[in-house]
């Protein structure tokens, strides 16, 4: 049966939309309006530190769905949504969110599958991530969300790590979860000087929530095959952004997964070969939410200039944290290694409006290091914030392009803008989004034609 599922040849179409920048791209609209082309949609990484934010509908009719471990193709009726074993699991928060989007009127639990493999996020992950934020100081700080996602994968690369099928095993998990939480606990109180977590409370709270949580689980990976083998579409969804890969980002201001195309694989347990399109999703702009370098970095407590209006109209505030993203110039090298990195099939362009009424654009189109001109942002965070940045200035325009639905209907010079992105990248734009709502959106090449 396994090896028909996977020698059978398909029609289906499988997309990996990634984000490019650090993260914040407004991928969560831009997955909404592919799956209308899609029967599934998957998470292949990170946890519960993703925040995806879908405008659905218009009017008194508008309704605003926050994810954060929910796929974001679940708004849409009939599509089946996936979590893969790359994703550290939150199962309290999982069940939290699935009971939000019930009330609000969606069906959830008979259209999510969620892999057995999922390593389990608990208390002392949490407390963890907390107390060594707070040693660290404020100078020092990496700017985790707080939610326990980098020592859950953590405990996973250290083999200790507790996944959701242990879960339906009683007696082994309590015998694991002794162990593990012996050494958390010394690290706690003894090098963190935290509360240590009680054992009894962990398990108890843990168990509870296992006959909750086992009629979602399933083989993913097989799930995926024979969905493909079906003909159905496929659409991968990233969380965070490729600069904040913990391999290829700006290290050690990263997240604690792999936000690239690859991992939809490693994450989902799929060959390679069934990923045919990858969508890199990008602002018009940049921004990054805490700490770590950015070379094309604007004021935004000024009144009157371009990084405040950036900051303002484009309502830059983090889904998850709620902290002001920092925002600045387009970032054409910082792109240009995201481009290689995910093997970009094409762009998306996001809230292009923001730019509106800027006399001058400036691109970042690479920078100078001890003297050495760099047309890609660099390995590395110490790299990266000794960058001098080196702009090339373009025509702003003075049109609104919010909601507007075709190319000849965006202004010349913002034409010419996305255009030289375009050039600068290597990567040819084949969507623009100009508002938050799906039909704002302007269709160059559908990733799924």
């Amino acid at each position: 049966m396994v090896n028909n599922l996977i020698n059978k040849s398909s029609t289906a179409k499988n997309v990996v939309v990634i984000g490019t920048q650090w993260g914040d791209e407004g991928k969560g609209k831009i997955v909404d309006w592919l799956t209308d082309h899609a029967q599934g949609v998957v998470r292949f990484q990170g946890g519960h530190n993703a925040g995806h934010t879908l405008v659905v509908g218009q009017g008194d009719a508008q309704r605003v769905y926050k994810l954060n471990l929910v796929p974001s193709g679940i708004v849409r009726a009939g599509v089946n949504c996936y979590i893969g074993n790359g994703v550290v699991l939150d199962a309290g928060h999982l069940l939290h969110e699935i009971d939000s989007l019930e009330k609000d009127g969606l069906e959830v639990r008979s259209r999510l599958k969620v892999s057995s493999g999922c390593p389990l996020i608990l208390d002392y992950h949490v407390r963890l991530d907390v107390a060594r934020e707070l040693k660290r100081g404020a100078d020092k700080k990496i700017g985790t969300t707080g939610k326990g996602i980098g020592p859950a994968y953590e405990d996973k690369v250290a083999r200790r790590a507790l996944r959701l099928y242990d879960l339906f095993y009683p007696e082994q998990f309590s015998e694991k979860l002794r162990d593990v939480l012996d050494y958390h606990n010394f690290v706690l109180t003894k090098y963190l000087g935290a509360e240590a977590v009680d054992f009894y409370e962990q398990l108890d709270s843990a168990l509870q929530k296992s006959d909750l949580i086992k009629p979602m689980v399933a083989d993913v990976s097989a799930a995926l095959y024979a969905a493909n083998a079906a003909g159905q579409n496929l659409l991968f969804e990233g969380a965070q952004g490729t600069l904040l890969d913990v391999d290829h980002g700006t290290y050690p201001y990263v997240t604690s997964s792999n936000c690239v195309s690859g991992q939809a694989a490693a994450g989902t347990g799929v060959g390679p070969n069934m990923l045919h399109y990858v969508l890199g999703i990008t602002k018009a702009y940049t921004t990054r939410v805490g700490g770590g370098p950015f070379p094309s970095e604007l004021d935004i407590d000024t009144d009157n200039c371009p990084g405040t209006q950036m900051s303002v109209k484009g309502q830059e505030i983090g889904t998850v944290t709620k902290r002001k993203r920092r925002c600045g110039w387009f970032d054409a090298a910082a792109l240009r290694r995201s481009a290689m990195i995910n093997g970009l099939t094409g762009l998306c362009i996001t809230k292009l409006d923001v730019l509106d009424g800027i006399e001058e654009l400036n691109i970042c189109t690479g920078y100078t290091l001890d003297g050495k001109h760099l047309d890609l942002l660099p390995i590395g965070a110490d790299d990266v914030a000794r960058c001098l940045p080196t702009f090339e200035t373009v025509p702003g325009w003075s049109e609104n392009t919010f909601g507007v639905k075709t190319w000849d209907g965006l202004p010349k010079a913002a034409q010419n803008y996305l255009k030289r992105l375009e050039a600068l990248c290597g990567v040819p734009v084949d969507i623009v989004s100009t508002g938050p709502e799906r039909d704002e959106t302007i269709v160059l090449r559908h990733p799924f034609a």
